[in-house]
């Protein structure tokens, strides 16, 4: 087990599936420090994925696939703000009708392109690998290279929005009017802060940050679309936002662990000793992501002075009651 774990396209694999869950992290913790817990993050990423990877193919355009990507997603975020802070629908019955409503659109429009491959075109953005080292020096630095330098631009720029967006939240007004509405929406409002622009722009923005992550799956990954191509995914962005504190440098380590955990059933399978133990069954670890999650709940749950997230998550605000 120690073996696969330690293996370059073992690490690189995993890096490359975090990509998803972090960006999907980014957009469904945003829309959290918000105040609003959005549970249709799986009817996002595969809006995302299904518009955006639709473009792609018909136009042969990277920018305007990210732009149909962040259209298609921030659309069913604003439908799902217009329905939680302006009609104050309740939020966790609202996302769950958000990700059936994706998952059937998403599923429309991507069978026009089923069977479709990326275009050669995009398929080059992604071929180039900025920091990869040709010729390493010796067996430390091609392994280095190999798991951590041989990835796409998409990669390295999803970390670094994870880095600019922890400086944005901890280190600047916007961010700490963000942090406000999502801790206690009346004394924002008191203080001055447009409390409904706030909920709205941050609920969109997190959406169309899940439908890149989504996108990331049928245009890289597997290079063509199929039906319900997240499998589960959402939901264990989800999961993972509770799991790194509801913290955008946590995400990235915190993805990395969830993505490790998700292809290792698939690795195992590789080695023909391990895969006849029955803890070892491919179905049995992909459970591990959220076992893992249940154990970091219970561990905090016990420590009484521990943050439990945003306190105006599932509250909807109304100003006349201040």
């Amino acid at each position: 087990m120690l073996s696969i774990l330690t293996q370059p396209q073992f690490i690189a694999s995993a890096i490359s599936f975090s990509v998803i869950l972090l960006l999907g992290t980014l957009g469904e913790l945003l829309t959290e420090r918000a105040g609003h817990l959005n549970l249709g993050v799986e009817g996002m990423m595969l809006l995302g994925g299904a518009i955006g990877y639709y473009a792609a193919v018909t136009t042969e355009s990277l920018p305007l696939a990210l732009i149909a990507a962040c259209l298609g997603s921030g659309m069913g975020a604003f439908m799902y703000g217009f329905l939680t802070v302006t009609l104050r629908v309740n939020q966790n019955v609202t996302g769950l009708a958000l990700t059936m409503f994706g998952m059937g659109l998403a599923n429309a429009v991507g069978s026009k392109v089923a069977g479709t491959s990326t275009p050669v075109s995009i398929q080059a953005y992604f071929e180039y690998q900025p920091f990869h080292i040709k010729n390493p020096a010796n067996e430390l630095i091609a392994y280095i290279d190999r798991a951590f330098l041989s990835h796409d631009l998409y990669v390295y720029l999803t970390i670094l929005l994870a880095i600019v967006m922890t400086i944005f939240l901890f280190r600047s007004r916007e961010g700490l009017a963000l942090r406000l509405t999502g801790e206690n929406a009346a004394a924002a409002d008191a203080s001055g802060i447009k409390v409904t622009r706030i909920k709205y722009m941050y609920i969109v923005i997190g959406g169309m940050l899940c439908g890149l992550g989504g996108l990331y799956l049928p245009l890289v990954q597997q290079g063509s679309w199929t039906d319900t191509i997240t499998a589960g995914q959402g939901w264990l962005v989800v999961a993972l936002v509770i799991f790194v504190r509801w913290h955008p440098i946590k995400a990235i380590f915190g993805s990395f662990v969830f993505g490790a955990l998700s292809i290792l059933g698939y690795s195992v399978q590789l080695n023909t000793t391990l895969a006849k133990m029955p803890i070892f069954n491919q179905f049995i670890m992909s459970m591990f992501p959220y076992i893992l999650t249940i154990i970091v709940l219970v561990i905090t749950s016990a420590r009484k002075k521990a943050w439990g997230g945003p306190a105006e998550i599932g509250h909807a605000y109304f100003r006349e009651d201040r």
